[in-house]
């Protein structure tokens, strides 16, 4: 049986699928907070937030390392080189990927799979 490649992106009601490899959902900075408390009430599984740029070896990765872990959290790309995410892309230019887990800084450059894992089982606890 061939393993569906699609990624459920958005909420259950608007929800639409794309290929495994488009990963990049784009919010503006002003969306950000509000989008993140709307994804945590229309979803029992926390959500993770990346902050990225293009090009970024290094978010590429990231995003790679994520794979095994995806269907535990929902999670949206935050393009810093954007107008709109001025305010991140001041604060996280030299740092990307970023992430934030749940609206709160977790770890950045690469993914560190045992905080990533710990913070998950926390942030489902906290959920339920």
């Amino acid at each position: 049986m061939k393993k569906n490649r699609n990624q459920s992106v958005g909420s259950s009601s608007g929800t639409r699928l794309l290929p495994a490899s488009s990963f990049r959902r784009v919010i503006n900075t002003g969306m950000l907070l509000s989008s993140v408390a709307r994804a945590l009430r229309q979803t029992p599984r926390p959500v993770l937030v990346l902050f990225t740029k293009e090009p970024c070896p290094l978010c590429d990765e990231a995003k790679a390392a994520l794979e095994p872990y995806r269907h535990r959290f929902e999670l949206q790309e935050v393009d810093i080189s954007l107008p709109e995410n001025r305010v991140w892309f001041d604060r996280y230019r030299y740092h990307i990927p970023v992430f934030h887990l749940n609206g709160r800084f977790l770890m950045m450059h690469r993914v560190n799979s045992a905080l990533l894992e710990r913070s998950l089982d926390e942030a489902t606890e906290e959920a339920q």
